[in-house]
């Protein structure tokens, strides 16, 4: 076996960081095939089954013989589809050309970071923010600005903060909504409060990552996109992984002004080529009038496992919360807790926490620096409830060892 030298690899992929979700999962796997018994809290998945009816499109299409290649940007029946579920539910007006379907969401965000950014343009991200939007900006040459926010405020930023973090090198502002990692939702009248100076900035590009849109407790969603001042410059990203439970399926779409969804077209064209046939076929099943409805269970389940979770980590001394909104995460701040020690070992910030909560408590968390915000952990409820009860007792007594 060759040994190559580290010298061989590009500066990119070796200032490029892992995932931290990612990583704290494969820790937690590790335990777990020495036989720990370990709860895994970190990873963003749903724990239900695909809905039958999808399923059942999905085998339909092999056996209706739908095994080639499609399509870069989609099939042309799934992006009519998506405009017109974007038309009915988003009030955002585009035609099936504006739309591009890829390999899930995470790809749709690469393909358009590649498609926008020239070295060195500003990239601005609200605190917090997902784990890959910071890495995938710096990896494509951009500087990132990141906007802070306080649990105290929901984690929601005003139009004053806003403006103090834009400015003319500012090319993209991204963020997620409802967010992962803190739940946090923006009503219709918080983002119609951002509008004004949105406006003043007429070459930003605003992305708006809506991949948790079916997972949210409240009826009141929005889409930024649905403002016609602002609509020609947001790319609104969504897909399926979350809200229908299709995380291994792989799929995701974008919808943009056409300059920017042919620019994302031809990046995908040269990379990945275009979504899997059978998975395109079931998205359309999915993509009908009342397809999300049969998701429903999944939502109310989720709103009583954060009820569950909420109601056993208020007993814990030092961890505050805010309740989220959307998303099935908990975003607690647990800085009461650093600087404190174990058998003299100092845990100096949250990833020092996760790491000791998971070698003491056997729970797998995500540190918050990952997130932009290192007071902090993401504890995800994609769990039962007794799951949930079983690792907040599990942490209640680590936290209660140090000292």
């Amino acid at each position: 076996m060759n040994n190559f030298s580290h010298n061989f690899l590009s500066h990119k992929v070796q200032n490029l960081a892992e995932s931290e979700t990612l990583a704290m999962a494969q820790l937690t796997n590790d335990l777990k095939s020495k036989g720990v018994d370990v709860i895994n809290l970190s990873l963003g998945e749903p724990d239900f089954q695909t809905p039958a009816f999808i399923c059942e499109a999905a085998k339909t299409a092999i056996d209706e013989g739908h095994h080639g290649y499609t399509p870069v940007a989609g099939e042309l029946k799934l992006r009519q589809l998506i405009a017109e579920k974007l038309k009915r539910e988003n009030q955002i007006h585009v035609t099936a050309q504006q739309v591009v379907v890829s390999t899930g969401a995470k790809q749709c965000i690469a393909n358009l970071l590649i498609s926008l950014l020239n070295d060195g343009d500003e990239v601005v991200l609200p605190a917090p923010y997902w784990v890959s939007y910071k890495d995938m900006a710096q990896f494509f040459g951009a500087k990132v600005v990141e906007v802070p926010s306080r649990l105290e405020d929901d984690f929601k930023i005003d139009a004053k903060t806003l403006d103090e973090y834009l400015s003319e090198n500012s090319k993209i502002f991204l963020f997620s909504n409802p967010c992962n990692p803190s739940g946090t939702l923006y009503s219709k009248e918080e983002l119609e409060s951002l509008l004004s100076v949105f406006e003043r900035y007429p070459n930003l590009i605003i992305i708006s990552d809506e991949i948790y849109e079916y997972i949210r407790f409240e009826d009141n969603f929005c889409s930024l996109a649905s403002f016609p001042t602002i609509a020609q410059r947001v790319v609104t990203v969504n897909g399926l992984s979350k809200g229908f439970a299709m995380t291994g399926w792989r799929l995701g779409y974008l919808a943009a002004p056409l300059e920017i969804a042919k620019a994302c077209s031809k990046v995908q064209s040269q990379m990945t080529s275009g979504a899997n046939a059978p998975t395109q076929r079931a998205a359309m099943v999915a993509l009908r009038a009342d397809g999300w409805r049969e998701t429903q269970t999944m939502r109310e389940a989720f709103r009583q496992r954060r009820d569950h979770l909420i109601a056993l980590l208020s007993a814990i001394e030092g961890v505050e919360f805010n309740c989220p909104q959307g998303a099935f995460y908990l975003f607690p701040r647990i800085d009461y807790y650093l600087g404190k020690s174990y058998k003299g070992k100092v845990l100096s910030h949250s990833k020092d926490l996760a790491l000791y909560l998971l070698e003491e408590a056997h729970v797998g968390l995500t540190p918050g620096g990952a997130f932009g915000c290192p007071e902090h952990i993401r504890l995800s409820y994609a769990v039962e409830e007794n799951v949930l009860t079983d690792a907040v007792q599990r942490i209640d007594r680590a936290l209660k060892l140090l000292q």
